[in-house]
Order: C-alpha cells, then structure tokens, then sequence
C-alpha cells in the first residue's frame, strides 16, 4: 500500500506529494489545466478539486500549485489521501504510450579540429554561456549529457562552451568510424528534452569562479590586461577549432603567465607551437615586455 508524504515547499502555493518510488520514470510532466491531462488520469482528477491551479509530476513525487481561496494547512491532508486512495485502487498516474516528450528541433552538424583526436559538435542553440571542461565521468555532475558520453568506450574527454561540445576520443577508433554515432547520440539526447549542462552547477567549480568579476576585479593591473588580451584575440580563434583558452596566474617576477588548454586545444600537436609563436609573441607585443613567457599548465 502506497503511503504519500507531504513537504512543503519554498513556494507557499506549492505542497509536494511524495511516493516511496519514482512514478515519471525520468521525464517531467506539467498541466495547466484539465485539458491538457490526456497522459495523466491522476492529474486529471485532481483538476476536479476548485482550488488546484496546476499539477506537475516528477521523479517521486507531484508537485500541487493551488489558488488562494484555500490553505494548504486545510486541505492537504484531505489531497494526500485522495492521491493514495487513486493509487492503490489501481488508478494509473501515467499512460506510458503517451507519456513520451514531444522532441525538440535540434541541428547538429560536425567540425574538424587541428587536434586529430577531437571532433567539434555544434548545436544550433546556445549551451552555456561558461565554459566547461570533464576529464572522467567523475566530474560529470554540472553535465547529464557528458556523463552519458562518458559511457561510450571511446569518449575520453567532453568540452562544453557556448554551442558546441570538443569531444576527445581515445586511439581505439577513428573518427570516420564513430562520428555518425556521436552526432545521433548528442541529437537524440537534446531532442528528447534532457538536460545537456546545468550553468548553476559550473559556476560552483574553481575554474568557473576564475570568470567572475569579482576575480577579475582582485587581480594587478598587468594580469587583468592579460586577459582581456586573450578574451578579444585569442578565444575567438581558438573557439572556432573547438578549444578555449583559460587565465591561470601572471608571475611578475618571472613574467611567467599560466593559460589552461582546454577542449581541441588541449594535447594538440600544435598547441605548443600557437603559445610561443602567437600568444606570447602577442603579448610580448601588446604589453611591450618581451620578457614574457607563456607557459600551458596542461600542454
């Protein structure tokens, strides 16, 4: 016999139902009103209650928003009740024929790299507007959709920034082999409304916390010039072959600035070339020091 727990919520208007197992079985379900509960014959009961606004089911539990004719504190055990009766006489929550999301319209189109062992998969949306680079399935919590390509054999690393994800594979295949595969698997995830990267759980990283103002704002006058440097002139270009660049640190002593290689950039035969010849000649230039010394912590 189900038995339904009440929790509160931070909204007042909102009281969550919970059930001792998952009932959406990984999707998420909003109604608005009784129209729209074709999938749902609990939701559309309770939709027969006046003071029920909108119902929205997930995971293990179904979130009640009501309107204010009531108080959750009269009613809720009243709906708790009327929710375990339906389930345990049998009354279904979910019709799984119809339960399934309306896909998303989603382009993916492939890029080389200058790095053979990474190929660059854009999206025709906006990802994230942070960076964010996951070397193992560990670190996968900020990206449900770096985790899942984890799970592919010949994923070694997953570069997310802006619209497009840098994928590194290891040498056991070839990207003529494997490229086709890749792309379905990116388009069929996005396209069935998952999460592809939560920004809110990136901006807790170090690295992320190294973007924002504050940092910036902290740092001596040479360092911050450093990277608008590499902001306006080197990012756009490295961004264009699926890779980014990152501000580490600026030594003053040794005139030593500290970048971090990420997505195709990073193990790229050529990256070593591009620091010395590029972006440090660039510096040397626009900082009129030509004791500067750029130095990739992950070349």
């Amino acid at each position: 016999m189900e038995k339904i727990n009440i929790k509160p919520t931070q909204n007042a208007d909102i009281m969550k139902f919970e059930f001792s197992n998952f009932i959406a079985k990984g999707n998420n379900f909003e109604y608005k009103n009784i129209d729209e509960t074709a999938n749902s014959p609990l939701a559309k009961q309770l939709f027969y209650l006046p003071f029920v606004k909108s119902v929205y089911i997930s995971g293990n539990f179904i979130g009640i928003e009501k309107y204010s004719i009531v108080e959750w504190g009269d009613v809720q055990e009243d709906v708790a009740q009327q929710i375990e009766d339906f389930v345990n006489n049998g009354g279904i929550i979910i019709t799984e024929d119809t339960a399934a999301k309306k896909k998303l319209p989603v382009t993916i189109y492939v890029e080389s790299t200058p790095n053979p062992a990474v190929m660059k998969f854009v999206y025709n949306k906006l990802l994230t507007k942070v960076p964010a680079e996951f070397k193992n399935i560990d670190e996968t919590a900020a990206s449900p959709l770096a985790r899942e390509l984890f799970k592919l054999p010949f994923v070694k690393e997953v570069f997310f920034d802006e619209n497009y994800i840098s994928i590194t594979k290891y040498d056991v295949a070839e990207w003529e082999e494997i490229t086709a595969e890749t792309r379905s698997f990116i388009k069929t995830f996005i396209e069935e409304g998952n999460v592809a990267i939560d920004e809110s759980l990136i901006q807790k990283t170090p690295e992320a916390e190294k973007q924002e103002e504050a940092y910036f704002d902290a740092l001596d006058v040479t360092s911050q010039r450093i990277i608008n440097i590499l902001e306006e002139y080197v990012k756009p270009a490295v961004a264009g072959d699926g890779g980014n660049i990152a501000f580490d640190s600026y030594d003053e002593k040794e005139k030593r600035v500290k970048v971090i290689l990420q997505g195709a950039c990073s193990g790229c035969p050529s990256s070593t070339f591009t620091l010395k010849s590029g972006i440090e000649n660039m510096l040397k230039d626009m900082l009129n020091d030509n004791d500067i010394q750029v130095e990739a912590l992950n070349a």
